[in-house]
């Protein structure tokens, strides 16, 4: 199963972000690739540390395991939860290229506060404000079941931390500057994450 975790993950980086930087580049001249920015020690630095420390331990979590260097946790190594983490795995993959399509020529790995890209609140974007790091979650949730390791589990956890930091430090003050009342009212309607979860208040 590590050997089937790991061509997921391949498959989930050329498609996610190979393929897409790609068409991108293709459509506008940029790869959309904007990467982390910050003061070292900032929270916006650490949001780009992490999530790259995340990508870095998923992908050695099956290499490891596999070399016999790491050993799966008993509690998760069960045929009937690889399973389910290839479904979900799967799905993730899928709803994050889906996701991407969506956003067109918005997508973004990363902010460049010098730009004002379009806002997109329509298809998926109606149910959740993000639904792309919302799909790369279910990606690695299905990654860590398919090789449930210390190190699969801790690179989950610090993906979950850093997506949460980096949209709430980074990108979403971004998007209220750059667009004002349109995204507030806008965030006041959809979840952040999941649909109805993390809407914003309403001021008063």
């Amino acid at each position: 199963m590590a050997v089937a975790a790991l061509v997921v993950y391949l498959v989930f980086i050329a498609a996610g972000l190979g393929w897409k930087s790609y068409r991108q580049w293709r459509a506008t001249g940029s790869t959309g690739v904007r990467g982390f920015h910050g003061r070292p020690g900032s929270r916006e630095w650490f949001a780009g540390v992490g999530f790259i420390a995340a990508i870095i331990a998923a992908l050695f979590a099956p290499i490891l395991q596999l070399a016999g260097l790491i050993a799966p946790l008993p509690a998760l190594d069960h045929r009937s939860l690889q399973v389910a983490g290839i479904a979900l795995a799967a799905t993730g993959i899928v709803a994050t290229v889906g996701a991407q399509q969506t956003m067109g020529e918005s997508w973004r790995v990363g902010v460049d506060t010098r730009e004002t890209t379009t806002l997109v609140s329509s298809g998926v974007f109606g149910w959740v404000r993000n639904p792309i790091f919302t799909a790369m979650l279910t990606f690695a949730a299905g990654s860590v079941l398919m090789t449930p390791n210390l190190l699969a589990l801790s690179g989950f956890v610090l993906l979950a931390a850093s997506i949460e930091l980096q949209v709430r430090v980074v990108e979403e003050p971004y998007l209220l500057a750059a667009h004002g009342k349109t995204y507030r009212d806008y965030g006041s309607r959809v979840g952040r994450f999941l649909p109805g979860i993390g809407r914003f208040r309403a001021p008063g």
